[in-house]
């Protein structure tokens, strides 16, 4: 059974955010109702009541969210961490400064629910690893260009 646990990331999830390994499933509808799921890396805590995230501008995820605005991000993490959030989007930098295929996007958290089970404990969430040297350099720049915008939006 799901618990609303209100408009802050519990501190759970901001730690987890703060190691920037984590990945989340992005939730979107589009113009005819067809639901997306995008899996995302590059999310960071703008405090602790929005996420910035970096997506690709094509991507069908980026699109339904700002046709739509309001999304669900999924979230599942070593420690029993399990959190679903509400959110509402807004393009904040296109292109993003690192990639101009990438952009920007500040979700403004509704709500938090926690999605943790009486029957079964989140161990671990989804492991990842880079392709190529080329892709961990980008994926820092991201993250970079995330963590300074944090401290200026």
């Amino acid at each position: 059974m799901a618990k609303h646990v209100g408009i802050k990331l519990p501190d759970d999830l901001f730690n987890l955010l703060m190691r920037k390994k984590t990945v989340a499933v992005l939730a979107t509808f589009s113009e005819k109702g067809i639901p997306n799921t995008t899996p995302l890396q590059c999310i960071y805590p703008k405090g602790k009541e929005s996420l910035l995230i970096s997506i690709h501008k094509e991507h069908t995820g980026y699109h339904n969210m700002v046709w739509q605005k309001k999304v669900m991000l999924c979230f599942l993490g070593e420690g029993n961490t399990a959190y679903s959030i509400l959110g509402r989007a807004g393009v904040v930098r296109a292109p993003s400064s690192v990639h101009p295929l990438m952009n920007v996007v500040r979700i403004d958290i509704i709500d938090i629910k926690c999605d943790r089970s009486i029957l079964t404990r989140v161990d671990q969430g989804i492991l990842w690893s880079y392709t190529s040297v080329e892709a961990e350099e980008l994926h820092k720049s991201l993250f970079t260009e995330l963590e300074e915008l944090s401290k200026t939006l």
